[in-house]
């Protein structure tokens, strides 16, 4: 590692906590992320960095170009939030009800905004380009931001050598990332499915075709796609996570809809799950002489990390927070945009611990109560402001 910038993600802690507070305060949803985005412009123009404007309507890049010359390395925050009503009781919880950040992407984009100061302070010492990635539309699952950013030429001038991105981990304390190479979060699907039936009278089901039972055999013969039809050692979850059908206790239903999620960690597991699905809907749907609407959507791409980059992000690591602060982890099966990028790009997508100590059980992601601690605010700037330099330096060496 060569020019450091260890100590000095605290001496800018209170501009990112007061900026993560702001936008938790402020949530947009996805696609809705106009004063977001115009928070995000107005601080870039106050730090004197250029940026540009119209990707995927509300993204915005900024670009820092270091004052010795070099490679390129893009940095990404997401900058929307989730359609939940917040339960937390804090100074800084979501104003608007309905909207809240409960996946983090608040504190990515201060810590975002806070790394993009520290390099520009520092840029004397900068050996290339960083771009600062703010996406919008991260949460609009199947079809996000980052595609839509590429399609409007993000990355046409400036073209990234490596590309890394953080998200808080409520698992891990602060003072500890998960660094790791090959997939790290899953491919994300939706499944949806009409169940068409005859209705009857509950007391004379021989007269209808229960669209009810037929759903339960579904929910549970699907299952075994997972348990008959993938390596154990592989990793795959079929999950429904609604069930709509009936109006009254006594009839039978003509129609039951699902909706749910396909989780798979690789293109070949997900491929055969996909296929079995549809195999079995069939089947249970001729078996029972309905007929069954399957729409299965390919959604995001699993996130897989560029195995190369996965031993100098974890030096970066150590460096600032010791040996102890990288320990092993498995993967997720969540979903995440970011995966996109990395289809274009090499580089890696890491997780910051934000456990709070005093919560006995840690809210997940996602969930009305989730919170961060904000000691990881000035961590995660650091260190995102650190693997900026150290990437820098390490794409340099390889192009001499």
């Amino acid at each position: 590692m060569g020019f450091s910038v260890k100590g000095q993600g605290i001496q800018i802690e209170e501009m990112v906590v007061h900026y993560r507070r702001h936008f938790h305060k402020n949530p947009e949803l996805s696609q809705e992320e106009e004063e977001t985005s115009k928070s995000i412009q107005a601080f870039l123009k106050e730090e004197g960095i250029p940026y540009e404007t119209g990707f995927a309507t509300h993204g915005v890049l900024g670009i820092i170009e270091g004052e010795k010359p070099g490679k390129t390395v893009a940095l990404r925050a997401d900058i929307d939030a989730l359609p939940i009503t917040e339960k937390n009781n804090v100074p800084y919880a979501s104003e608007t009800k309905g909207k809240m950040h409960a996946c983090g992407h608040d504190a990515h984009t201060a810590m975002l905004m806070g790394a993009g100061a520290l390099l520009n302070r520092n840029k004397a010492e900068l050996p290339g380009k960083v771009l600062l990635v703010f996406q919008p539309a991260e949460e609009l699952a199947p079809v996000g931001g980052a595609q839509e950013m590429m399609k409007d030429g993000v990355f046409e001038t400036h073209k990234p050598d490596a590309i890394f991105a953080q998200h808080m981990w409520p698992d891990l304390p602060v003072g500890q990332v998960g660094v790791m190479g090959g997939p790290i979060m899953g491919n994300s699907d939706r499944l949806s499915m009409t169940i068409h039936g005859a209705g009857g009278h509950a007391s004379m089901p021989h007269q209808g075709k229960d669209a009810i039972v037929i759903a339960a055999q579904v929910i549970n013969h699907l299952q075994t796609v997972v348990s008959r039809n993938v390596d154990p050692m592989e990793s795959a979850v079929i999950t429904f996570g609604e069930i709509h059908g009936g109006d009254r206790y006594n009839v039978i239903p003509s129609t039951v809809t699902l909706e749910g999620t396909v989780r798979t960690n690789s293109d070949d597991v997900k491929n055969r799950v996909k296929g079995r699905i549809r195999k079995a809907v069939n089947g249970l749907a001729e078996a029972n002489e309905v007929v069954i609407d399957l729409n299965y959507v390919d959604g995001y791409p699993a996130t897989v990390n560029s195995p190369e980059w996965e031993a100098p992000v974890r030096e970066t690591a150590q460096a600032i927070l010791g040996k102890e602060g990288t320990p092993q982890l498995n993967p997720s099966l969540g979903g995440e945009d970011f995966g996109r990028f990395l289809k274009e790009y090499p580089g890696l997508y890491y997780w910051l611990g934000t456990a709070i100590p005093e919560r006995a059980v840690q809210k997940p992601l996602h969930d009305a109560e989730f919170d961060i601690n904000e000691e990881s605010l000035a961590i995660g700037t650091e260190l995102m402001t650190q693997l900026a330099f150290d990437a820098l330096e390490r794409l340099n060496k390889e192009n001499r």
